[in-house]
């Protein structure tokens, strides 16, 4: 243990900004609490060659004038947790592992100036419980202040990762430094790191000795725009989606597009400033690893980023080795009973790769007494209850309730259905399905004008979106698109039954305009074309699915509000402490999507409908579709027809479909957050004078609109912060958007598409009606079944895109849920803590509501015989694939 002297080091406004490193993400330190406080889980976590430490630090307190300690009793010891890598022998022969310097929040009276910081160093003592123990004495003066902030600087030549520093026995209690934050050695970036103490203020609000900090902070954290990016750095900027192609690749068939203009409009990703393409200047190259801010990932904890990690394992080592397993990428399943040998026999791995029931347990399995590996899925709980579930029409139409997607179904407000494209380019836009057909369907229980009044029909509708693509998506090899209409009547028991299908095929070449209507027949043939269509229909909802209601909405739209929060709003804010649990994990997870899942050759691409072109696709949805004041959960059944203002009716809104699971449950969950945030708003802007005035806050808000979703800036519709409830709406969309509807499009993806027939991801013929050549439509009417295999994924796609829902489905040891663990700042304020706490309550609540929905048998659209209860918004889980549980974040 050593001495620190009172070391004369003055924060002043000559000390360039380069001296300071930008702020960690704040974690706290428990108090005592009802609720569990959000740390990360010490007695368990495991480090792949790291250890955790936890940092002791004395002080001592000496009167400021005689110079002198006064009593035994004034000293103090002050106390860090750190999770680093293990210091090991060097340390010990070296000694000095941490510089610390306090700071205080008050400036000196006599000067006007920053009061001087008083310097530390702390030494490995014992370790304890794998915690590796360090200790330090400071010597501080009565007249001190209040500490504020402690700048650390890592003395070691390995990055250490700091959990908190607590310091105890001061005159006013102990203070609570909150870290959760890589440091990064002093010889790869002089800049010390700066951990602000829990108390969170507005700028206005910021004690005098602190305001030079918090600025110099920020300011560090945006870096300059220049150079790469490199592995330690935590720097927050702005660039498009150039990164997505390889230009430079050997093959001509991997340049693609920038995302980010006015021709591809879409939101910013992270800077990396990796080097330009040689053939393409406004393309990026690719490299093995994608930056992310150092704080973003904790990759190197292995429980933290079981999910990750696993991802990783699947992507870069297990599916390769499946491409070399089955060989023939073009090949099919040539029955259904093969597909069932997934879940019953598997898929033999070679033996020179048994590691791979290492990586992945729950994918790979040993089958024989001899050891052999075989890839075994899971049967999927939809398969389990009801094999055949995916055949019937009912399933097919309350999954667009109650299953994966429940974002595109909307109500139909005008007849006859028309196309808004171009008939010069697409042919006519009139659709074929007549009120004629339409009333002949619905077997004559009303007119299709009585219908469309009673808000009785609803659609489906991918028919402008895809048209565009058809022609070039044709032009690969061993897929095709049409654009569809899929129409669905709602009836007498609140159950949609589905009525017609039409499929479209533009002008190609010499060939005019195609287009057919399928209905649910009575003969054999059309019972098999019905079929066939849906399976069209459900390649189309699953790209769409992916690639704009999962992807682009949540993970890729929420990505430039993170960047902006960290480059505008500091540590020590109060919306940025609300916003940060929210923010977990999803940059390193959308940087893994750029790098094997969206990437040109990727995932994606290779397994889904609209194969090159997916990503372009979900750039035409976000500038013809994505609205940030849309986003919202009422706002977005509004403006579907699926849903109208009501003051007199629960949550403010009458459903055109009373039994719609993920709206019902969905509603109670939106209410749950939007009360949580508007008693911690109020609590911190109780005038509204202080939204208007919170530079911080307006500057972020401003970001996002102009740099994180620049290509939409002039949009009329962007919110305006003018008052706490306009904050409100703002957060609450935010954080609805990286939970509830994250969760609700996520973790029921191996429930519902791990038996693959029932959602196929792409479809690989055309339908048999269309220019139907003789030995082709015999073949059909021979054997239908066949036909429907053949437009499904063949074996390659199909196993690749099971094996990686399976892991995104799944939830993480560590997972954090939504309004479950406490932030320990927020633990430490009466009123914010109480807020939160009822928060957890309502979501315990909503808890035991869906349990009691999904025993009312009369709620036929959640449960009933062979379905699968609706759960996807229960707030809590277990770890694995459960098909329940929302967590705080987009983490996988």
């Amino acid at each position: 243990m050593m001495n620190a002297s009172f070391h004369h080091h003055r924060l002043s406004s000559t000390q360039p900004s380069s001296s300071l490193l930008p702020k960690p993400f704040i974690q706290r330190s428990p108090p005592a609490n009802l609720l569990p406080i959000r740390r990360r889980r010490s007695s368990t976590l495991e480090f792949q060659g790291k250890q955790k430490c936890l940092l002791s630090i004395r002080a001592s307190i000496i009167d400021n004038v005689k110079g002198v300690k006064t009593s035994k009793e004034t000293v103090s010891s002050a106390k860090a947790v750190i999770r680093a890598t293990d210091p090991g022998l060097l340390s010990n022969l070296i000694g000095n592992t941490l510089l610390l310097e306090l700071v205080s929040a008050d400036i000196d009276s006599a000067t006007g100036l920053e009061k001087e910081t008083i310097k530390g160093y702390a030494k490995k003592v014992k370790t304890e419980n794998d915690e590796v123990i360090y200790e330090s004495e400071f010597k501080v003066p009565a007249g001190f202040g209040e500490v504020g902030a402690i700048l650390v600087q890592n003395e070691l030549y390995k990055e250490m990762f700091l959990n908190n520093i607590v310091l105890d026995g001061l005159p006013n209690g102990p203070i609570h430094f909150n870290c959760s934050s890589w440091v990064h050695s002093k010889f790869d970036n002089s800049i010390k790191r700066i951990f602000f103490s829990n108390k969170s203020y507005l700028p206005n609000d910021t004690p005098t000795g602190l305001k030079k900090l918090r600025e110099t902070d920020l300011e560090n954290l945006r870096g300059n725009g220049e150079g790469e990016r490199k592995k330690f750095d935590r720097i927050y900027d702005y660039d498009t989606y150039n990164d997505l192609g390889d230009p430079d690749s050997s093959s001509d068939d991997l340049a693609r597009p920038v995302l980010g203009s006015k021709i591809h409009p879409y939101p910013r990703r992270c800077r990396t400033g990796r080097p330009r393409s040689k053939k393409d200047p406004l393309s990026e190259t690719r490299s093995i690893s994608v930056y992310v801010p150092r704080d973003e990932t904790f990759e190197d904890v292995k429980v933290s980023t079981f999910g990750i990690s696993t991802l990783k394992s699947v992507l870069h080592a297990f599916l390769p080795t499946l491409e070399v397993i089955l060989l023939n990428p073009k090949l099919g399943f040539p029955h259904f009973t093969e597909i069932d040998t997934l879940f019953k026999e598997g898929v033999p791995v070679p033996k020179d790769k048994n590691f791979f029931q290492l990586l992945l347990p729950r994918l790979v399995k040993t089958i024989t007494d001899g050891g052999d590996e075989a890839l075994l899925f899971e049967s999927p709980e939809m398969m389990e209850r009801d094999k055949f579930s995916w055949f019937r029409d009912e399933e097919f139409s309350r999954q667009t309730l109650a299953g994966l997607n429940p974002y595109s179904l909307e109500l139909v407000t005008e007849w006859p259905l028309k196309s808004k494209l171009d008939p010069e380019i697409y042919g006519s836009p009139e659709s074929l399905i007549t009120t004629e057909l339409v009333e002949r369907e619905i077997r004559g229980v009303m007119t299709i004008d009585e219908a469309l009044k009673q808000k009785k029909m609803f659609i489906l509708d991918y028919h402008d979106l895809l048209l565009p693509y058809v022609s070039k998506v044709r032009e690969i090899e061993g897929t095709t698109l049409y654009g569809s209409r899929t129409l669905f009547f709602l009836t007498m028991e609140g159950t949609l039954k589905p009525i017609a299908i039409e499929l479209t095929r533009p002008p190609v070449g010499d060939k005019p305009q195609w287009k057919q209507v399928f209905t649910p027949g009575w003969d054999g043939t059309s019972c098999w074309l019905w079929r066939l269509a849906k399976a069209h229909v459900c390649a189309h909802d699953s790209g769409y699915h992916q690639l704009v209601i999962h992807w682009l909405r949540t993970h890729c739209c929420t990505e430039p509000y993170i960047i902006a929060a960290n480059r505008q709003l500091s540590a020590m804010h109060p919306i940025y402490r609300l916003l940060h649990p929210h923010f977990r994990y999803t940059m390193e997870i959308n940087a893994l999507a750029r790098e094997s899942l969206i990437n040109a050759g990727g995932i994606i691409e290779s397994c889904f409908s609209p194969g090159k072109y997916a990503i372009e696709l979900s750039s035409a949805a976000y500038d013809q579709l994505w609205r940030f004041d849309m986003e919202a959960l009422p706002a977005d059944l509004i403006r579907r027809g699926m849903a109208v203002e009501d003051p007199t009716a629960e949550h403010g809104l009458k459903l055109s479909i009373e039994d719609y699971p993920f709206a019902n449950d969905g509603l109670i969950l939106w209410d749950a957050i939007k009360q949580w945030v508007r008693d911690y708003v109020n609590h911190y802007y109780p005038d509204s004078s202080l939204v208007e005035s919170d530079k911080e806050l307006q500057d972020w808000w401003t970001e996002v609109r102009t740099k994180g979703h620049a290509d939409k800036k002039d949009e009329p519709w962007w919110p305006v912060l003018k008052t706490p409830e306009d904050l409100v709406n703002v957060l609450t969309t935010i954080i609805w958007v990286a939970a509830g509807h994250h969760a609700a499009v996520n973790f029921g993806q191996y429930v519902y598409a791990g038996y693959f027939p029932n959602r196929p991801t792409i479809a690989r013929t055309n339908m048999p009606t269309e220019d139907p050549v003789d030995d082709e439509y015999k073949n059909f009417l021979h054997k239908p079944e066949f036909a429907l295999l053949k437009c499904f994924p063949s074996k390659i796609q199909a196993t690749t895109v099971m094996a990686v829902l399976d892991v995104l489905s799944g939830h993480s040891p560590d997972e954090e849920y939504l309004g479950d663990q406490t932030e320990p700042s927020w633990a430490e304020n009466p009123v914010i803590k109480a807020a939160f706490e009822q928060f957890n309550g309502r979501l315990k609540e909503l808890e035991g509501i869906i349990d009691e929905r999904n025993n009312n048998l009369s709620l036929k659209n959640r449960t009933g015989a062979g379905v699968v209860p609706y759960e996807l918004l229960k707030p809590f889980s277990k770890p694995g694939v459960t098909g329940m549980g929302v967590p705080n974040s987009i983490s996988i």
